[in-house]
């Protein structure tokens, strides 16, 4: 088909020279993919470089400790991510006797793998005939034949799926994909297409009738959540008070400062008498510093975040929290909000 051939052809005249493209090494592959799921190429090349240094191969990937892990995810969010890949890898050594799934049907039932992601790697590493939609691909597709269904409707994830597969039809399923997604990240992007460099302007539906910029269609997405923390840095000596998030919330695994949270903004006077902070507290501290407010925007959430900075002579004696040198603290995984706080008290 003109369509596939032209862009197939561009991909090969202008792709990208990334690290993962170097190899059909399903381990690999599948790093990579999970780190570009909610992260820029361009940020996850050097996480990718150092990830794999540290973890070169499922089986240390699987030894590892969870912290480990987190730790050298810092900075990147989306912490599940690195939940699911290090129980994933786990799951491969113990029950697969270490051999990465072949096949799509297989792939997808690993912890944090979708369809798109199960794709990617089944063409990529397998060169299974499957195609991997992300949302480059939509794009070009619902640009080129002009589709106004959503797509993030079933309806519309079923059409174009249907139209990926007739593309890929007779063409090499790994290179098909890559030169799809490559095609949408850097040609036919969202905001500023290069439509006068584009290879198949001319059967290209939404550009002949003038809609290039409404497609794609898609359905409005959830309102963000507000939440409102105020986190108390709390230093007696050389020690500091940390905690680490169990909940199945976001940050799960990671370490945070005591925590105290509410449904608007807090004011300082209503805090400092609150019951969380005298139990946290108690009655005799010193409150050094306020720094506020620190917007942090997640997926779907919208946190507003207030350091208080706050010495005691002495910790309160509890079992909630555990109390390390300040000297260590850079050791511990940490969301990045707190990752920022601890570079600027440096």
């Amino acid at each position: 088909m003109f369509v596939s051939n032209e862009i197939v052809l561009w991909y090969k005249k202008n792709k990208r020279d990334l690290p993962w493209r170097h190899t059909k090494n399903s381990y690999i592959i599948w790093i990579s993919e999970i780190l570009l799921q909610q992260t820029r190429v361009k940020q996850a090349i050097g996480y990718f470089n150092r990830f794999v240094a540290q973890f070169p191969d499922v089986q240390m990937l699987a030894d590892a400790k969870e912290e480990e892990v987190l730790k050298y995810w810092q900075g990147l969010g989306y912490y599940s991510r690195a939940r699911n890949l290090h129980y994933s890898a786990r799951y491969i050594v113990n029950e697969l006797g270490g051999i990465f799934p072949q096949q799509y049907n297989d792939i997808i039932k690993l912890k944090g793998v979708g369809e798109y992601t199960a794709a990617a790697i089944a063409s990529f590493a397998f060169d299974e005939k499957v195609s991997a939609i992300d949302g480059n691909v939509y794009r070009v597709l619902s640009r080129i034949f002009n589709i106004s269904l959503a797509v993030n409707s079933g309806k519309g994830k079923k059409v174009f799926r249907e139209i990926a597969e007739t593309l890929i039809e007779n063409q090499q399923p790994g290179e098909f994909n890559q030169a799809m997604i490559e095609f949408g990240a850097l040609l036919c992007k969202p905001l500023n297409p290069l439509c006068s460099e584009c290879p198949v302007l001319e059967v290209c539906l939404a550009y002949n009738n003038g809609v290039i910029l409404e497609r794609p269609v898609k359905n409005k997405s959830q309102v963000l959540k507000k939440r409102y923390f105020a986190y108390l840095f709390i230093k007696s000596g050389e020690r500091v008070l940390i905690k680490k998030r169990t909940q199945k919330d976001i940050w799960k695994g990671l370490y945070e400062f005591p925590l105290i949270e509410a449904m608007s903004e807090i004011k300082t006077e209503e805090l400092i008498f609150s019951e969380q902070w005298l139990n946290i507290i108690g009655k005799s501290f010193e409150l050094i510093k306020i720094i506020r407010p620190v917007l942090h925007r997640l997926s779907h959430q919208l946190l507003n975040v207030t350091f208080y900075i706050v010495k005691l002579s002495e910790f309160q004696k509890q079992s909630f929290y555990e109390d390390i040198l300040l000297s260590d603290l850079e050791t511990y995984p940490v969301p990045k909000v707190i990752e920022n706080f601890i570079a600027e008290l440096a």
